[in-house]
């Protein structure tokens, strides 16, 4: 395949390859960008295309049964993205999907391989990590510390919410180490006012705000804040910037001022921009918003100087080639499928000046252990991390109506920092707008249990089914994992794909600290069910995959889809894989991006985090090809 040159290669179009190539276009430089998925997945210029392929999501997801977070989309043989419903309960793992999940606990969240990446069926969570989350070893002597501090991040943290749009209301942002002030800056808003508040989420304040709860003898009092997220709302008249740009003179990205004439306007669906101005309300945020009022990275790259913009698809990335003297990357060796269901392919290599990973965290490491290439600390793909999720959830004493609003509009920050990080794990509870359905499967399963078990039908069939669905409630405990280089990514011969391309091979599992959390989350969730009146139906099952047992007690968690670490951040060469701009210390025309840069995870939604690096990477590249 003819290939020229360009200033840089990107591989992948999630939000860090999306927004990465919109960044580096607008400001003049040319970019070749590999996605692994169809060619269909990507319409951004035909007129309506891109509906017809929304259309055909939202039927997929109405008709199947199980409604998880890849469902909606097409799985490709050659491009195989891994899915929650080949997680199996027992080792090995090798045959149970794109994974080769080694145990002794199986990797319990996945990701989509395909445009526009995993903002595809993200829920749109987008709180900021805490100062305290930069510095874990020094504060509490665990897990690391980052190499840069909060303070450093903050302006790429405003040009990230600027970019996904945000909106929430920064007054309201408070809790442990998190003060409006202080974490954004004083008069600092979001670009769109918060997303109301459930009712659901009303009746929770109504009855537990300003609750004390007791954990191993020490107390804290509950609160609840509304969430930032990334989806349409009304736009806030003080917020005053339009958007990130390049200032040539400066070598700086900085947020640039809005003209007194305008206010900020919410970015429409990929077909039409007067499309999901605002969200509706539905609560399938995840796998799929039928509005598209929420963010997802094709909008970045949509508004990308499509002039300066090549893409290629079904192009899978296979290899890196590196000049074996200078150590320079010198191409990216990809595949491209013709069908894809087939073995048939042909081999590329894509040529520029700075190279780009933006996979996701396993594919990112995946394809740096195939290459041998990045690996002289040896912590290529080790340090894997997710949020642990421990669920519980129950019926409320009257009808609260679950399934009105998005997935989530509240969280509680109570246990998100404090002394106790040196015991046991932080996390943040954000409310679920979902009922049980997470856990059970319901309302179907409440379907068949009342037919099937209780021989309901007729009247008194609808009447139990509408008391019983607007009572459930969920809480969801987000535990943050700590670093472990045993947690990690790797590679074997004997685990290939259908185009001779290694699958990632996972050894994970969950230490103490992670225990101690859930036991913790357990006592705090049954405090707040007691102030509530709500009666408990938690239950934790020993034949679901991630059981675990800790001080003769049982507890299931989950995966959160938050795929963190396998190419961490550092303060050198020797300790890291990429430095503070996600460059490769081994090769200085490589940049690996993403959330596998993180050197540990906090406690909110990474994607927010991973673009505020993202954009401060792409200011490197400008520097560096500029310079």
């Amino acid at each position: 395949m003819e290939n020229q040159e360009v200033d840089v290669v990107i591989v992948g179009s999630g939000i860090a390859g999306s927004v990465m190539a919109k960044i580096l276009t607008k400001a003049g430089k040319k970019v070749l960008l590999l996605e692994a998925g169809l060619e269909s997945g990507i319409a951004l210029d035909a007129e309506g295309a891109y509906k017809t392929y929304v259309e055909a999501y939202l039927k997929t997801f109405y008709e199947t049964a199980a409604k998880a977070t890849n469902g909606p989309y097409p799985n490709i043989t050659d491009a195989k993205s891994p899915d929650v419903l080949d997680i199996k309960a027992k080792t090995p793992y090798a045959d149970s999907g794109y994974f080769v999940q080694m145990g002794p606990l199986p990797f319990a969240s996945d990701c989509l391989r395909g445009p526009g990446g995993t903002t595809l069926h993200w829920l749109g969570n987008t709180p900021r990590m805490l100062p305290n989350d930069f510095e874990m070893l020094t504060r509490y002597g665990v897990g690391k510390n980052w190499p840069i501090k909060y303070d450093e991040l903050m302006p790429y943290y405003e040009m990230a919410e600027n970019e996904i749009g945000i909106a929430g209301d920064v007054s309201a942002q408070k809790g442990p180490d998190m003060e409006p002030n202080r974490n954004y800056g004083a008069g600092y808003t979001f670009p769109m006012k918060k997303i109301p508040q459930s009712y659901m989420d009303q009746r929770w304040m109504e009855k537990s705000e300003g609750l004390k709860v007791k954990v191993h003898q020490c107390e804290y009092t509950i609160t609840y804040i509304p969430m930032p997220q990334g989806r349409n709302s009304v736009p806030n008249p003080e917020y005053r910037f339009s958007g990130v740009r390049w200032d040539t003179e400066r070598k700086r990205l900085y947020l640039e001022p809005m003209s007194a004439e305008k206010n900020y306007e919410p970015v429409g669906a990929i077909w039409d921009q007067n499309t999901g101005q605002r969200c509706e309300g539905n609560a399938s945020c995840v796998p799929i918003c039928p509005v598209q009022a929420k963010y997802n990275a094709l909008k970045s790259l949509k508004r990308s100087n499509r002039k300066n913009l090549q893409i290629r698809t079904q192009a899978v990335a296979s290899s890196i080639m590196v000049d074996p003297k200078s150590g320079d990357v010198t191409g990216i060796v990809y595949k491209t499928y013709k069908k894809g269901d087939s073995k048939q392919y042909q081999t590329s290599v894509a040529t520029g000046k700075i190279y780009v990973m933006a996979a996701s965290a396993i594919e990112n490491a995946k394809i740096l252990l195939a290459s041998a290439v990045g690996n002289r600390s040896g912590q290529v793909g080790r340090n894997l991390m997710d949020h642990c999720v421990m669920l519980t959830w129950g019926l409320m004493p009257e009808k609260v109506y679950a399934y009105r609003g998005p997935g989530c509009t509240t969280n509680i920050p109570t246990f998100r920092d404090g002394n106790f990080r040196k015991d046991f794990a932080a996390w943040i509870s954000p409310v679920d707008n979902w009922g049980w359905s997470w856990p059970t499967n319901s309302p179907g399963s409440d379907l068949l249990t009342a037919v099937e078990t209780n021989g309901m039908f007729g009247e008194r069939l609808r009447d139990y089914i509408s008391d019983r669905v607007a009572r459930q409630i969920l809480l969801h405990f987000e535990c943050e994992q700590l670093p472990d280089p045993e947690n990690r990514v790797t590679i074997d011969p004997a685990y290939k794909d259908q185009l001779d391309n290694y699958r990632p091979v996972i050894h994970y599992n969950v230490s103490e600290y992670m225990l101690k959390s859930f036991e913790a989350a357990k006592q705090v969730s049954d405090q707040i069910f007691g102030a509530n009146g709500i009666e408990d139906y938690t239950r934790y099952s020993d034949t679901e995959p991630d059981y675990v047992v800790y001080k003769g007690k049982g507890y299931t968690f989950r995966g959160a889809g938050h795929i963190v670490g396998t190419h961490c951040m550092g303060s050198d060469g020797e300790n890291s894989v990429v430095d503070t701009n996600q460059r490769a210390w081994d090769h200085k025309n490589l940049y690996v991006v993403g959330c596998g840069s993180m050197p540990t995870l906090g406690t909110s939604n990474p994607t927010l985090t991973m673009t505020a690096l993202t954009i401060k990477s792409a200011e490197a590249i400008l520097q560096q090809l500029e310079n």
